[in-house]
């Protein structure tokens, strides 16, 4: 099925063009967790995935305690709290930079040259974190005082251990292509022919992590009239859709399949890579190839469902750009260290980060 995430490997091309995350316990219920830093919080061995959702989901207090309590990403205390509760082999995939940083020493590094670029004049703002156990996702915007700007996903997966061993993330790009994308895609699939399609079961899976594997990897490579029709049977009617290849958000079925229905094109593979295991939120890493490329283009998205119908209410798709670090990406953060974008806007005037 050709995705709706087709459309982010766009952006790669198109920037090209024009330049491109205290000692003490935790208890085992919600609503009876103590704070006490996130260092002691995975002091246990990580749990097998639940569906119940009475329980801690550990990988999205961790985020919450180290973003919002240890403030990991503005300052030095909490980068090096943040540092502390990685594994000694850590790979955190920052999209934004060219090459992965690895081990707790470059964590650590890393963390710290991100405290000192926001130069104390910010914060960074959960806008919604899946309910993960052993992997979440969450999506994020920088604030600061009463303007906030750049917006992004990260996806974090624990070890055994409870330790963070990877961690991707994926800043908005600064240029939003639009529907140029569909222009680029054409053009670079034009004279390719479609793959004989895969037979599929039908299921109805109700976890969020569940829908997403269904709708990715079972119906990825059906036939792509029949994989869509069987796609958009989970979107609620009042969903929104982001993609930060555009500036304005989808709202509701009948614009999301308009939009897929625009981007299905053959030569255009798609892979996903890393799931969590939200029950009603989910995040997951992909990447995707494009016609003979030798290369791949990174995204994160994250989907939400109602937790009555279970169906899809948000979605948030983010690629990588081509050229790291993207250049209009690095402007902005020089000239706005606190904001990362040119532009900002009145802080609370996207909801959620829209």
């Amino acid at each position: 099925m050709r995705k709706l995430l087709f459309v982010c490997i766009c952006f790669a091309a198109v920037e090209g063009f024009v330049g491109p995350l205290s000692t003490g316990k935790w208890r085992d219920s919600l609503g009876e967790i103590d704070h006490v830093g996130a260092t002691a919080l995975f002091a246990e061995p990580a749990r097998a995935p639940q569906s119940s959702n009475t329980k801690v989901k550990r990988a999205r207090e961790l985020i919450r305690c180290l973003i919002e309590e240890d403030k990991c990403y503005t300052t030095e205390s909490g980068a090096k709290q943040f540092a502390d509760v990685c594994a000694s082999n850590v790979v955190i995939a920052d999209c934004f930079f060219p090459q992965p940083f690895n081990g707790k020493s470059e964590a650590l590094t890393y963390m710290l040259e991100r405290v000192a670029q926001r130069k104390e004049k910010s914060n960074v703002r959960i806008d919604k974190i899946s309910d993960g156990d052993k992997a979440c996702g969450f999506a994020w915007t920088w604030t600061c005082g009463d303007e906030e700007g750049l917006r992004g996903t990260t996806f974090v997966e624990l070890n055994d251990s409870g330790e963070i061993q990877y961690l991707q993330e994926i800043p908005e790009p600064i240029y939003k292509p639009g529907d140029l994308t569909k222009q680029l895609l054409e053009a670079i699939t034009q004279g390719f022919e479609p793959k004989p399609p895969v037979p599929y079961e039908k299921r109805r899976p109700t976890r969020a992590c569940e829908v997403a594997e269904y709708l990715f990897v079972d119906l990825n490579k059906a036939e792509p009239v029949e994989a869509t029709n069987e796609l958009m049977t989970f979107f609620d009617d009042n969903v929104i859709y982001r993609d930060f290849n555009f500036e304005e958000v989808l709202r509701g079925p009948t614009e999301v399949r308009q939009f897929v229905d625009d981007f299905n094109f053959p030569g255009i593979e798609f892979r996903p890579i890393r799931f969590d295991d939200g029950d009603v939120s989910t995040c997951f890493t992909w990447e995707i190839a494009i016609a003979d490329a030798p290369d791949t283009i990174k995204g994160i998205s994250f989907y939400e469902l109602d937790p009555e119908t279970r169906k899809i209410i948000y979605v948030r798709d983010v690629p990588e750009s081509a050229i790291k670090p993207p250049i209009l990406g690095t402007w902005a953060r020089n000239l706005r260290p606190g904001l990362g974008v040119f532009q900002p806007v009145p802080i609370g005037s996207r909801p959620n980060g829209m």
